[in-house]
């Protein structure tokens, strides 16, 4: 009987693993559709047939386009600049370049506000009008989601095999070979960002509904926690979203058999040596890490005392519910996360299906997670869930698993399997190799795997908005919420708050990998 138990202890943890990512995403996209036939299809398919609704879609599919179009045409010189050349301070330029990617974008469209509005630090007529409309909406988004580009393919150049650029070297200039051979080399990372920023782009909510431009994901929202509340209709706008969202899912699929290359070592790897460029390296360099801190910086200047003076009275237990709830879910995510990514790294084939489903989970849209949740959480036999944090946890889930899931992957992928065999060898079951070898060897990969969990898990707006318990409001909910009618210097402090969060968050998880790969 034990020695049974024993050869089913890997499937029986996948089989665990499994049931969490399926709940948490397959699940409400099941009973979605069950809702839609036989519930919400009569009373809201009709909103189906209405121009305006297709019209919008459109549009939200025009603006993650050109986001995703500008990501990419700043992002790969960027990653170029940064990961390849001998640019001075390139890495201290990047660390602020890329920390935008892990706030909230609503809170850098409300710094560039209280930066270029009309009552801004250096607002004007003029530059209020250019800070509106669409075109605000694809740059704020495009500045947001950039560094998702540039750390892609940043990471991707680093992991490309030293020989082959050692040896195209010997008859072609540096920069021909970035251009000509690492650059194609790394092409299915630039197109694994693109689908990204594309999904994160055509999911956001905050800037759209901050700078009062209409578009698909906020007209389920307005159907759900607005005015026209009408779930019935909600239920049926999100059909051509979750047609979008396999169409997402295909792409990455198609880019997964290409191979995306992995972080490797690029100690002692030639840089390219900018020359005369040099200057204008360092300008672009210094442009980009400009553009990320000046709406965090407009953000402290709005607040001044008078905002922080009134934070105790207005934040409530915001922050503790952001990090409560996200800390469960990042730990939820971690532990699949181990069992999932070590099933993708050894090749295992229902590891790349579990693998697809929480890919799913990540590229559709947060209004269509959101809808299928209520779906199958909004009853009175699930209170105990619905009317709880466990429901922002089950949304976490839901729609970060593959980063953790990702992340522990290319970590074990890229460690040697002798250590686990030489323990399967002398009769050590999957659980012993688990907890005794692939934890502890690829520690670092698993606590890199929870803090970005956490840190997403801490800015995400767009699911939770949809389903926050009342009175249990996580810290983004909460600025999104005041930022209508609130004080703008609370709202600006409250906005500062989860800055230094995230900032915290991500200096503590430096700090414990820094000492970690030192032992």
């Amino acid at each position: 009987m034990r020695a049974a138990l024993r050869r089913r202890q890997e499937p029986i943890a996948f089989a665990a693993a499994g049931s969490i990512v399926l709940v948490a995403t397959l699940l409400p996209l099941g009973v979605l559709a069950g809702e839609l036939v036989l519930a919400g299809w009569q009373r809201g398919v009709g909103s189906l047939g209405d121009p305006a609704a297709w019209a919008l879609l459109a549009a939200s599919l025009r603006i993650a386009t050109a986001v995703t179009a500008l990501a990419l045409l700043a992002g790969v010189p960027l990653a170029v600049l940064f990961a390849r050349t001998d640019l001075p301070a390139r890495r201290s330029a990047f660390v602020l370049h890329a920390f935008p990617l892990f706030l909230p974008p609503f809170l850098l469209a409300l710094g560039w506000f209280f930066l270029l509005g009309r009552q801004g630090l250096v607002g004007s007529e003029t530059s209020a009008r250019l800070f509106s409309g669409v075109p605000a909406v694809v740059a704020v988004l495009a500045l947001a989601f950039t560094p998702v580009v540039t750390s892609l393919v940043a990471l991707a150049l680093d992991g490309v095999d030293r020989s082959l650029e050692e040896a195209a070297r010997v008859v072609a200039a540096p920069w021909r070979v970035t251009v000509g051979i690492l650059l194609p080399l790394v092409a299915p990372a630039v197109a694994l960002a693109a689908l990204v920023v594309f999904a994160l782009a055509l999911t956001e909510l905050g800037v759209p509904m901050f700078l009062r431009v209409p578009v698909y994901p906020a007209a389920v929202f307005a159907r759900l926690g607005g005015v026209a509340y009408a779930p019935g209709e909600a239920f049926a706008l999100v059909l051509p979203l979750v047609a979008v969202a396999l169409a997402v899912l295909a792409c990455e699929r198609l880019v997964a058999r290409r191979g995306v290359p992995t972080l490797g070592l690029a100690i002692g790897r030639p840089l390219v040596p900018l020359g005369r460029w040099r200057t204008a390296g360092a300008l672009v360099a210094g442009l980009a890490a400009a553009l990320a801190v000046a709406p965090i910086a407009a953000l402290a200047a709005r607040a001044g005392r008078e905002g922080w003076d009134a934070v105790p009275v207005w934040v409530g237990g915001s922050v503790g519910n952001s990090l409560l709830a996200a800390g469960a879910g990042a730990t939820i995510i971690a532990a699949v996360g181990v069992v999932l990514g070590r099933a993708i790294a050894r090749g295992r084939p229902w590891g790349a299906a579990l693998d697809a489903v929480a890919v799913l989970g990540f590229v559709t849209p947060a209004a269509v997670l959101g809808v299928g949740l209520i779906a199958v959480w909004n009853r009175p036999a699930t209170r105990a869930v619905y009317g709880t944090l466990a429901i922002v946890v089950l949304g976490y889930v839901a729609r970060y698993a593959a980063i953790g899931a990702r992340t522990i992957a290319v970590a074990i992928a890229q460690g040697s399997p002798h250590l686990e065999e030489a323990a399967q060898a002398v009769g050590g079951s999957y659980v012993r190799r688990l907890l005794g070898i692939v934890v502890p060897v690829h520690a670092r990969g698993v606590v890199a795997a929870w803090l970005l969990a956490l840190v997403f898990c801490v800015r995400d707006l767009e699911t939770t908005v949809l389903f926050y318990p009342p009175g249990r409001e996580t810290l983004p909910v909460r600025i999104f919420t005041l930022e209508a009618n609130g004080p703008p210097a609370v709202v600006a402090a409250l906005a500062l708050i989860q800055v230094v969060v995230t900032a915290s968050i991500l200096l503590i998880g430096v700090v414990c990998l820094g000492r970690s790969r030192r032992r």
